[in-house]
């Protein structure tokens, strides 16, 4: 339960804040502004500025008496309403109360000259979004449609619009596209990121490489993902390895969010973890640990400096679910594969990769048919090249995988037709029949059949 205050002791804080706002935008203090509106955060100066409001009602007449701080009334009367109703967990009013000031701030963004205040509208994009998803569970458990979040979508496209010009203020654009990004993806409408990719990817005014590296990496992860959507690999492994390129060391659990995409994408492409080596990660080998050799297992706990144990431990745990699927490759095991996305379904479900990692069966049945013919290798090098489908049915049997021979053929043809293997199939002796050189080409980073 919130302290009593007095009226006096509520009068000054209020004026108190109402003076730092006052002065960050004077000295054009961005960093100080960015955390004036910082509604659903914790900070002490705004928890003792919530328990002023509620104190103090008539906000409006300190507004009235001075002239230094009516000029702020636009922005800063709904950010107080806001405010308090955050802290009375009334959501949807909340995030109302924060639009209108959202709108007020961008209006007097357009007006200042110089980038200074990009920090506190970066805050402004990114509040707006929290508030709008808290604000549609709110609506959501009263049986009402949820629909704020749609608004801040529309308010950050406003927003990029503004920053979408010539001048310094452009450099603020990728932000706010992340933010769209994150607002699309909830929405399940990934559809509409197409129009803001291509300004930012095709727009003369842009350099990608003169946006923050926080903003690129973002960006690269979630244009990664739509990739993976599109079933677009090769551009999904070129975006996802520059976004683990380029992350943050430190940052384990957005190292986990990339590598749940980028883990799938690599066996798409025929590269197994251990292949996965993560050398332009920044790590040299004298100073960290190879992340491909975590998700093999056989992890040097010695060689590593600034990624400790709690922290490898946490990156570990956040792809093992993957290990059966790899060891499912490795062997040519059907039925470690199925049994492993039965398992993560739900998982591989919500992330979007389960038909990607369903697609591998695949390469597991050309894994299977290279173990047949090395065997047969061993023992006959002149006959190895022809493999009877009988042999194959037997093998899957033994993986407890019961198919007849038409399913069989069927699926021979089809490693065929996708390069998967070199020969062709005898149909009257119901033999494989593969070329001796390079029967099982390698895909080199290129999908299947590409």
């Amino acid at each position: 339960m919130a302290a009593y205050i007095s009226m006096g002791e509520a009068h000054r804080r209020i004026t108190e804040y109402l003076n730092r706002f006052s002065d960050a935008v004077s000295y054009q203090d961005g960093k100080t502004l960015c955390r004036l509106v910082s509604v659903s955060s914790d900070s002490a100066v705004l928890v003792s500025l919530a328990e002023a409001l509620n104190t103090f009602q008539d906000a409006n007449r300190l507004f009235r008496q001075s002239e230094k701080y009516s000029q702020y009334a636009d922005i800063l009367l709904p950010m107080f309403r806001a405010l308090q109703s955050y802290r009375l967990r009334n959501l949807v009013e909340s995030y109302m109360a924060f639009e209108k000031a959202s709108n007020a701030f961008l209006q007097e963004f357009r007006n200042w000259e110089s980038a200074w205040a990009l920090e506190a509208l970066y805050m402004i994009a990114y509040e707006i979004r929290i508030l709008a998803e808290k604000a549609d569970i709110e609506l959501a458990s009263i049986g009402k449609t949820p629909e704020k979040l749609k608004g801040a979508g529309s308010f950050l496209m406003k927003v990029f619009g503004v920053l979408a010009g010539k001048g310094p203020k452009r450099v603020g654009a990728l932000y706010v596209t992340c933010q769209l990004f994150k607002v699309y993806f909830k929405l399940g409408t990934v559809h509409l990121c197409r129009s803001i990719i291509r300004s930012i990817e095709t727009a003369r005014i842009f350099d990608f490489e003169e946006f923050p590296v926080r903003d690129k990496v973002t960006y690269m992860y979630y244009t990664g993902r739509l990739e993976v959507y599109n079933e677009n690999f090769p551009a999904a492994d070129h975006k996802l390895s520059y976004a683990l390129t380029h992350c943050n060391a430190q940052k384990e659990a957005n190292i986990r969010m990339i590598l749940k995409y980028l883990i799938p994408v690599k066996l798409s492409i025929g590269i197994l973890p251990r292949q996965l080596l993560l050398d332009k990660f920044n790590l040299m080998r004298t100073t960290t640990i190879s992340l491909s050799n975590i998700l093999d297992g056989d992890m040097d706990t010695t060689q590593y400096m600034h990624y400790d144990s709690k922290m490898i431990k946490s990156i570990y745990r956040g792809t093992t679910k993957y290990s059966d699927v790899v060891l499912a490759l490795k062997r040519g095991d059907l039925r470690l594969l199925r049994h492993a996305l039965q398992e993560h379904e739900d998982r591989f479900l919500r992330s979007g990769v389960y038909l990607v990692l369903e697609k591998l069966e695949l390469q597991v049945y050309q894994r299977l048919v290279k173990k047949i013919y090395i065997m047969q290798k061993q023992k006959d090098p002149n006959k190895a090249h022809q493999i009877k489908l009988d042999v194959i049915v037997k093998a899957l049997k033994w993986l407890e995988i019961d198919m007849d021979l038409d399913e069989v053929e069927c699926i021979m043809s089809i490693l065929i037709y996708r390069n998967l293997m070199k020969g062709y199939f005898a149909h009257k002796s119901k033999v494989v029949v593969l070329s001796k050189q390079d029967p099982f080409p390698k895909l080199n980073g290129k999908p299947v059949n590409s």
